[in-house]
């Protein structure tokens, strides 16, 4: 049994994934970031999340715009606590004023720092954001609320490698779905790190980032990617509420 957090009901997890415990934020400076080292953060974005007028506060005018052309209020409020959380976490990396960040986009989208080496990546899903966060590094992350899927072996056959179909086709039913679920992860973080996208093919001779799964919080399943990736128990967690 793994229990992410005291307020969580117990999930059984395979063996080899490793169950968060996230800390708390440190008041003052944050722990030094170094060439190895990956820091992972959790952003609540549902209404357990941060004030949504504070949020707003954080924002450039892009965001704000995007922010305001959302018609559903719960889009709008998960969008608000998403990127306002993520700015709140680089400031702190950079020592500047969260609403002085400028991002800059790759070719697929991408996000990146302008004029800052720190590297990050950002997933959401279901209540929960996650930023990884690497010193020079490029990184990827890939969260996912585990839910039932009808069409996953058509999924699995179109965009997985045959070798982890097969392993689809022959897992017993109790494993398909977390099975499932650990090679989407994982094909999307591999695919957030190198910034290609999810449909276009590494180049030949790509060295694949090494990729590490965990669990974020009960039901949840997440994946990082990075070259020369430190197993999760050497990550540092923090969950940018408990501060």
């Amino acid at each position: 049994m793994c229990f992410p957090n005291d307020d969580d009901v117990p999930m059984l997890i395979p063996s080899d994934i490793h169950c968060i415990r996230w800390q708390l934020v440190p008041t003052s400076a944050l722990p030094p970031l170094a060439p190895n080292d990956v820091h992972l953060w959790r952003i609540r974005i549902d209404a357990r999340g941060m004030n949504l007028s504070d949020c707003w506060t954080l924002l450039g005018d892009t965001q704000r715009q995007r922010a305001a052309a959302l018609r559903l209020t719960e889009r709008r409020a998960h969008y608000l606590r998403t990127h306002g959380g993520l700015r709140l976490i680089l400031a702190r990396y950079l020592s500047v004023e969260p609403a002085e960040l400028n991002f800059i986009y790759g070719i697929n989208g991408k996000p990146a720092l302008a004029n800052a080496a720190l590297q990050f990546n950002l997933t959401t899903s279901g209540a929960l954001a996650l930023v990884a966060i690497s010193a020079t590094a490029a990184v990827g992350v890939d969260c996912e609320l585990i839910r039932p899927q009808r069409r996953m072996l058509a999924i699995a056959r179109r965009m997985f490698a045959s070798k982890i179909v097969a392993t689809l086709e022959t897992a017993a039913e109790t494993e398909r779905l977390t099975l499932f679920y650990q090679a989407w992860t994982a094909l999307e973080a591999e695919v957030k790190c190198d910034g290609r996208g999810l449909f276009r093919a590494g180049a030949a001779d790509d060295i694949p980032p090494t990729i590490a799964h965990c669990i974020p919080q009960n039901g949840y399943i997440a994946a990082v990617a990075r070259t020369d990736l430190p197993s999760p128990e050497k990550w540092l967690t923090f969950d940018l509420l408990t501060n």
